[in-house]
C-alpha cells in the first residue's frame, strides 16, 4: 500500500462493522462515512450479481432509502466524535454503485420494506433500532426480502475487497479525508418522497376497512419512534380517539423485549395524566425507535394500572385472528404457544433473528401451507404469505412489523367486547420476562454459552454441565432440578417445575440477555431479576466462573 494512500492518512483506527441479528450496527463514534460507504457499496455490488428471482438488482435502477430519528442518521454529532450523516453516505454509495437513490424520509422500517418489496427494488434503512443513542447502523434488503444468513459470507468477502481497493487509493484521489468523512463536507438530503409512508398507512386502513375502533380511547406513547405520528394517523383513520403523549426530540432507546420498571412507571404516569384530562384509557400503544416492534399495554379495569403484554403473547393473539395454518417463532418465545390452540400449526422453533424466522416461513410455504406468519419475542410480526379478510387483502411482508400486531389485537378485543387484559387472560397461563446486562463483552458472553453447551457429539458430557448449572440455579432461590436444556440459540435451561431460564448474547450490541418463563408473572420477574442482579447475580457469577475456568 502506498505511503500516501487513504489508509496511511487516516487519523483513527477503523472499527469494522459486522452483521448482527438484523443489519450492521456499531458505536456512532466508530461509524465514519468511509466505513458506512465501504459496506453499503459492497452490499449493492453483491445484489447486482444476484439473479432477479433471488432479489437481485440491475445498474440504473432505483434504491429506496430512509432513516429513523436518531440525530446521527442525518446530521453530524459533535458529542459522538463528529460522526454522523450516515444517510448521506448511503446515498453516495447508491449513486457510485450506478443506482438511483430515492430518499423516502423518516419512516418505519417496515414501511420502507413494504414499499420496496412491492416494486421489486432494493432498500436501505438507516437505523439503530432500539439500541442506545450512542449507536447506529443500517439494514439492506434485497429486491424481494431481507438479507439471509447465507448472504453474509459472500457479502463480507466483497466488503473486504472494496475496503482494500478504497484504502489503497492515493489520498489525493480519495473521496474521503483523514477523518473518514467526505472531503466535500456536510451535504443536505433531497426532499423526502412520502409515497412509502402513505402506502404503509393505506396497507392497514384497506385491510381493516369495514371495521372500526370508534369508542376506543388510545394513548400513543410517542417518545422518539419514527412511526409516532403515522401510528396516530392510522389509528384515527380507523375510528379511534387518539391521545399522543411522551413525545421526545432526544432519542429514547425503547427495547420492547426488555421493558424495565422505570419505563413502565413513566408510561403509567402518562396514562394517569391522560385519563385525568380525557377520561378512561382503553390501551397504550407504541413502538421501538424504527417502529418495527410493537409495545402494547392494557389497562386493568379495576385498578387502572397499565399491564405490559410481551411480544410473544401478542403474536399468539394476532396469529389466531389471522387464522394462520403455520406459525414460526424462535426458541426464545414464551412456551404458552406449545400449550394453546396454535400448537397444531406450530413449525419447528428457530434461532433468534428475523432471517431464521423467514427461513422457517419459507419452509412452511414450500410444504403447501397458505396462511403463514411468524414473530419474535420482541413483538416484531412477519407475514410469509398474504392474508385475506373478505375482499380485503393484506400482502405478505416478510420483515418485522409493529403496526399489524397492534391493530390486530385491538380489533380482536373489540370483536369480543373485552378489555385487553381479559383477552390476554384467555391465553395459557405462562408468563415471561426478559432482562439484560449492558456493556457485557461479547467474547465473554460467547464463552459462557460455550462453557455450558455440550461439546461431545453424543452429549455425554451433559450430566456434568447440568451439575455445574445447578450451582447457579439453587433450590434456595426457588429452582427445581434441571429437566433438560435446549441449545438452539444460547443455553435454554428448563426446570422440572416448568421454570425456564434462557441465556443468550445479543446479536446487535454488547449485551447478555436472559429470557425467563414461569407459571406466574411474579416468578418470571424473579428469575430475570436473579440473573441480572448486580454485582453478584447469576449472570455475573457465570462470568466469574468462565474467567476462572
Amino acid at each position: 500500500m502506498s505511503s500516501d494512500s487513504l489508509r496511511s492518512r487516516l487519523r483513527h483506527e477503523p472499527q469494522e462493522l459486522r452483521f448482527g441479528t438484523s443489519g450492521r450496527r456499531g458505536l456512532v463514534a466508530d461509524l465514519t462515512q468511509l466505513e458506512i460507504y465501504i459496506n453499503a457499496f459492497a452490499e449493492l455490488e453483491y445484489l447486482q450479481e444476484l439473479p432477479p428471482e433471488e432479489g437481485g438488482i440491475h445498474p440504473g435502477g432505483e434504491v429506496f432509502f430512509a432513516c429513523d430519528l436518531r440525530l446521527s442518521s442525518t446530521a453530524f454529532v459533535p458529542e459522538q466524535g463528529g460522526r454522523g450523516e450516515i444517510a448521506q453516505a448511503i446515498a453516495a454509495a447508491i449513486r457510485d454503485a450506478r443506482m438511483e437513490p430515492v430518499y423516502m424520509g423518516a419512516v418505519p422500517t417496515p414501511a420502507l420494506a413494504a414499499y420496496a418489496f412491492a416494486r421489486r427494488r432494493a432498500s436501505i434503512m438507516v437505523t439503530g433500532s432500539h439500541i442506545p443513542f450512542d449507536r447506529n447502523g443500517y439494514k439492506v434488503n434485497t429486491a424481494r426480502g431481507e438479507l439471509m444468513k447465507h448472504h453474509e459470507a459472500p457479502i463480507n468477502q466483497r466488503v473486504a475487497e472494496v475496503r482494500a481497493r478504497l484504502y489503497a487509493q492515493p489520498f489525493d484521489e480519495s473521496l474521503f479525508n483523514e477523518d473518514g468523512l467526505f472531503k466535500t463536507g456536510p451535504a443536505p438530503l433531497p426532499p423526502a418522497n412520502d409515497a412509502a409512508r402513505q402506502a404503509y398507512k393505506d396497507r392497514y386502513t384497506s385491510y381493516f376497512a369495514g371495521l372500526s375502533l370508534a369508542g376506543q380511547r388510545l394513548l400513543v406513547y410517542q417518545h422518539s419512534a419514527v412511526g409516532r405520528d403515522l401510528l396516530c394517523e392510522t389509528l384515527a383513520s380507523l375510528g379511534a380517539e387518539v391521545i399522543p403523549a411522551g413525545r421526545s426530540e432526544t432519542f429514547v432507546p425503547i427495547d420492547t423485549e426488555n421493558i424495565d420498571a422505570a419505563t413502565l412507571a413513566a408510561v403509567q404516569q402518562l396514562h394517569d395524566e391522560a385519563a385525568q384530562a380525557h377520561g378512561p384509557i382503553d390501551a397504550i400503544v407504541s413502538t421501538d425507535g424504527d417502529s418495527d416492534r410493537p409495545l402494547l399495554l392494557g389497562i386493568d379495569p379495576a385498578t387502572r394500572q397499565a399491564r405490559f403484554f410481551g411480544g410473544d403473547l401478542v403474536g399468539m393473539i394476532v396469529a389466531q385472528s389471522l387464522q394462520a395454518d403455520a406459525v414460526v417463532v424462535p426458541i426464545s418465545c414464551n412456551d404458552a404457544i406449545d400449550r394453546g390452540p396454535l400448537a397444531p400449526v406450530l413449525e419447528p422453533k428457530t434461532r433468534i433473528g428475523s432471517p431464521f424466522v423467514i427461513s422457517g416461513m419459507e419452509a412452511a410455504l414450500n410444504r403447501g401451507r397458505r396462511r403463514v406468519c411468524g414473530w419474535e419475542a420482541n413483538g416484531g410480526f412477519l407475514t410469509g404469505s398474504g392474508f385475506q379478510r373478505g375482499e380485503n387483502i393484506l400482502p405478505a411482508l416478510p420483515t418485522r412489523d409493529a403496526f399489524l400486531p397492534l391493530l390486530a389485537v385491538l380489533f380482536a378485543a373489540r370483536a369480543r367486547n373485552l378489555p385487553l387484559t381479559a383477552l390476554f387472560d384467555e391465553l395459557p397461563a405462562r408468563f415471561s420476562r426478559a432482562a439484560l446486562l449492558k456493556n457485557f463483552p461479547r467474547p465473554v458472553a460467547l464463552a459462557i454459552v460455550e462453557r455450558f453447551t455440550p461439546q461431545a457429539s453424543d452429549g455425554s458430557d451433559q450430566p456434568g454441565i447440568f451439575a455445574s448449572l445447578a450451582g447457579f440455579f439453587p433450590s434456595s432461590a426457588g429452582f427445581s432440578a434441571i429437566a433438560r436444556a435446549d441449545y438452539t440459540d444460547g443455553v435454554r435451561v428448563i426446570f422440572d417445575n416448568g421454570d425456564v431460564a434462557h441465556i443468550r448474547p445479543s446479536g446487535n450490541a454488547d449485551e447478555l440477555r436472559i429470557y425467563a418463563v414461569a407459571d406466574t408473572q411474579a416468578r418470571a420477574d424473579e428469575i430475570a431479576a436473579l440473573c441480572v442482579a448486580e454485582p453478584g447475580g447469576i449472570l455475573r457469577r457465570m462470568e466469574a466462573a468462565v474467567h476462572a475456568y
